[in-house]
C-alpha cells in the first residue's frame, strides 16, 4: 500500500510557513463633528456709533434728485414688416415673353459662297454718280495744274484714293469723325453679339468682317457705313427686344451684302472735289453780288452777265454735262428709296417682317411726335412738307414700306 508524500513541514531541517492572521484588524472609527444644534443669537440693537461732539462742521447737505414724471405707457403694437414690392419687369430688350423676342442660342453656321454682290441700286448710286465725279475731275485738273509736271500724278492719286473706303483705319476714322460712332461698351456688345450671331447665320454670312458700332442718341436709328461697320443707336440697343434689334442689323446687313454702302460712300467720296468748289464759287458770286449793290444797277447787272456768261462757256465746253447735275439729287434720292426697300426685304426674307413691321410703327410714332413739335413751335400751325423736300427724301414714307413687307407678313397669318 502506498504511502502518502510527507508535507514540507516533516523535512528534517525546513522551517515551519509564517502564520498570516486569517482577518484584517478593525480600523478605529472616526468620531463624526457635533454642530450645535441651534443657530447663534446675534444682538438685535444696531451699534451705537459715536455721535459728533459740538461744534463740528456739519457736512453740506445736497438737494435730492428731482423725480421725473413717468412718461405714459401706451399699448405696444409689434411692428409690422413693409409688404415685398413684386420684383420689377424686366425691360422688353429682355423680356422672353415678349412676342418679338427670338432664341439666339449658338448654333451652327452655313457660310454662303456668295458673301456679297451689287445689285441694281448699288449699280445705279455708281452712275448717277457718275456727272459729280466728272466734276471734281476737272476740278482736280485744274488744280493740279499747279504742280507743273507732277499734276498728272496727282489726278492718278485722287483716283485711286477711292480705295480708302475700304481701309479699316480709314473706316474707323470716318466713323468717329463723321458719323459719330464709337465702339459699344462691354454691357451693349453682350447684348449686340448673340443677335447679331442669329442675323449672320441666317444669312449665311461671316459676322467676323463686319464690326459694331454705336451712336449716343436717343432716337431709333442704325447705319450701314463703307465697307465693314454697322452702327445702331444706344436707344435702340437698350430698348428694342432682341426681335427687333435683329431685324434692324438685318437690314444694316442687307445694305452692305446689296453693296449700297460702299456704292454711296465711293460716290460721296468722288463728289467731294466738285461739291467744295461749287460752294467756293457760290461763296464769291455771294460777295460780288453784295459788294455789286454799292455800284447800283450796272454793278449788279455787270456781276449777273458775268455769272451767266462763266456758266454757259462751261456748259458748251462739257456738252451740256453741268444741267445733269441739276438732276442728280433727285435721281439719287429715289435710288436711296428703292435701296431702303431692298434692305428691307433682305430682313424679311430673313424671318424678321414682323419685328420690322415694330420697328417701322416706332419710327411712324418718332415722325409724328416730332412734326408735332415743330407745329407747337410755328404756333399751332402745321408745318407742310414742300413737295421737292418729298422728292429729295432718302427713305420711303410709313405706308410705302408696309406695303413691300405684306407677301412676307401673310406666312404669319
Amino acid at each position: 500500500m502506498t504511502q502518502p508524500p510527507p508535507s514540507p513541514s516533516e523535512y528534517p531541517g525546513h522551517p515551519s510557513p509564517p502564520q498570516y492572521p486569517q482577518a484584517a484588524p478593525p480600523f478605529p472609527q472616526a468620531a463624526a463633528p457635533q454642530y450645535p444644534q441651534a443657530a447663534p443669537q446675534y444682538p438685535q440693537a444696531a451699534p451705537q456709533y459715536p455721535q459728533a461732539a459740538p461744534g463740528a462742521p456739519i457736512p453740506p447737505q445736497y438737494p435730492q434728485a428731482a423725480a421725473y414724471p413717468q412718461p405714459p405707457q401706451y399699448p405696444f403694437t409689434p411692428p409690422v414688416a413693409p409688404p415685398t414690392p413684386p420684383p420689377p419687369a424686366p425691360p422688353a430688350s429682355e423680356d422672353p415673353s415678349h412676342p418679338h423676342h427670338i432664341s439666339t442660342d449658338a448654333r451652327r453656321v452655313h457660310i454662303s459662297s456668295q458673301q456679297r454682290r451689287t445689285d441694281a441700286t448699288a449699280v445705279g448710286a455708281l452712275l448717277l454718280n457718275l456727272p459729280n465725279f466728272l466734276c471734281s475731275l476737272c476740278v482736280v485738273g485744274l488744280f493740279s495744274a499747279f504742280f507743273g509736271k507732277l499734276a498728272f500724278l496727282v489726278v492718278l492719286l485722287w483716283i485711286a484714293s477711292g480705295a480708302l473706303v475700304f481701309h479699316r483705319p480709314t473706316e474707323s476714322a470716318l466713323a468717329r469723325r463723321l458719323l459719330r460712332l464709337r465702339y459699344p461698351t462691354p454691357q451693349e456688345r453682350a447684348k449686340l453679339e448673340p443677335v447679331w450671331r442669329e442675323v449672320t447665320a441666317r444669312a449665311g454670312v461671316e459676322g467676323r468682317t463686319y464690326e459694331l458700332w454705336v451712336e449716343d442718341s436717343d432716337a431709333l436709328n442704325a447705319v450701314a457705313a463703307a465697307g465693314h461697320i454697322v452702327g445702331v443707336t444706344r436707344f435702340a440697343v437698350n430698348n428694342l427686344p432682341n426681335g427687333e434689334l435683329a431685324a434692324v442689323l438685318a437690314h444694316e446687313l442687307g445694305h452692305h451684302v446689296g453693296g449700297h454702302a460702299w456704292a454711296g460712300l465711293l460716290g460721296y467720296w468722288y463728289a467731294l472735289p466738285g461739291r467744295m468748289a461749287w460752294r467756293v464759287l457760290k461763296a464769291v458770286s455771294t460777295i460780288a453780288f453784295h459788294v455789286s449793290k454799292a455800284f447800283g444797277c450796272f454793278g449788279v447787272a455787270f456781276v449777273l452777265l458775268g455769272v451767266g456768261g462763266l456758266a454757259m462757256a462751261t456748259i458748251s465746253t462739257l456738252y451740256g454735262l453741268p444741267l445733269l447735275i441739276l438732276g442728280v439729287p433727285y435721281a439719287l434720292a429715289a435710288v436711296g428709296r428703292r435701296s431702303e426697300l431692298r434692305a428691307d426685304e433682305h430682313a424679311a426674307a430673313l424671318g424678321f417682317a414682323p419685328m420690322l413691321v415694330g420697328v417701322l410703327h416706332k419710327l411712324h410714332q418718332q415722325e409724328e411726335q416730332e412734326k408735332a413739335r415743330v407745329t407747337a413751335l410755328n404756333g399751332g400751325v402745321p408745318v407742310e412738307e414742300s413737295s421737292l423736300a418729298k422728292l429729295l427724301s432718302s427713305h420711303p414714307d410709313h405706308h410705302t414700306r408696309l406695303h413691300h413687307l405684306q407677301p412676307y407678313l401673310q406666312q404669319y397669318g
